[in-house]
């Protein structure tokens, strides 16, 4: 939170979450590039992009002012040969290439992960998010993120029950014990933190019963008006 980082976003995901921002099914005909960061000075190329693009796009944005770049989505795990090609082009950021995933493609991320510096990996509490419930695939998907720098992140809304958060913690404690989970306010089409505050610091406390390292933080990005 409050680095500096290069998000590539990659269309489509395997799931439909309820919060979800994606704005289309449809790839979209071009792709927008932020020429200047935080001034949306977008250009626009045609979709799809192919590696080499991608990376000339990131490269352009002074790589070592960064913590790192951001393979999102979307679900990135949907195009392991892209990452495979994309990744070994991406170099100079202070922390390597950052994988923020909905952690249910375990054999996607068992390709790229070799490539992978830091995981950012889903749970997704079925309360919150609407599909049906991911335990053994984030089960799996765990296990081998966690031989990377890794956190969890649930998205949390108020239909997100305490006994999700047990879950979720109780798993993490089965598998990584060491890694932190991070709740995350609901925020759809900008409005953010749509979760009662004492509910927020109820699944915290649940998790803390479970785990040592629990934080609540919310978007920053959309706090602050970036994308």
């Amino acid at each position: 939170m409050g680095c500096r980082q290069i998000f590539i976003r990659l269309h489509g995901c395997n799931l439909k979450c309820s919060y979800c921002d994606t704005v289309s099914a449809e790839m979209p005909l071009n792709c927008r590039i932020e020429a200047t960061p935080g001034r949306g000075d977008f250009k626009l190329l045609v979709n799809p992009l192919n590696a080499e693009d991608v990376a000339a796009a990131a490269s352009a944005l002074e790589l070592s002012q960064h913590h790192s770049v951001s393979l999102t989505g979307g679900e990135p795990l949907l195009y392991p040969s892209l990452i495979k090609d994309l990744a070994p082009l991406i170099k100079g950021t202070r922390h390597g290439i950052y994988l923020e995933t909905n952690g249910t493609l375990p054999e996607s991320l068992a390709e790229v992960i070799s490539l992978i510096d830091i995981v950012a990996m889903d749970i997704k509490m079925p309360g919150s998010a609407g599909n049906a419930p991911l335990w053994e695939e984030h089960s799996r998907f765990l296990k081998i993120a966690s031989a990377k720098k890794t956190f969890v992140k649930v998205i949390a809304g108020e239909n997100t029950r305490l006994e999700e958060i047990k879950m979720a913690a109780e798993l993490i404690k089965s598998i990584a014990p060491g890694v932190t989970l991070i709740i995350q306010p609901v925020s759809v089409r900008g409005e953010i933190n749509k979760i009662p505050a004492i509910h927020l610091l109820e699944l915290q406390q649940t998790a803390l019963e479970i785990i040592a390292d629990v934080r609540v933080i919310p978007q920053m990005h959309k706090i602050m008006g970036f994308l």
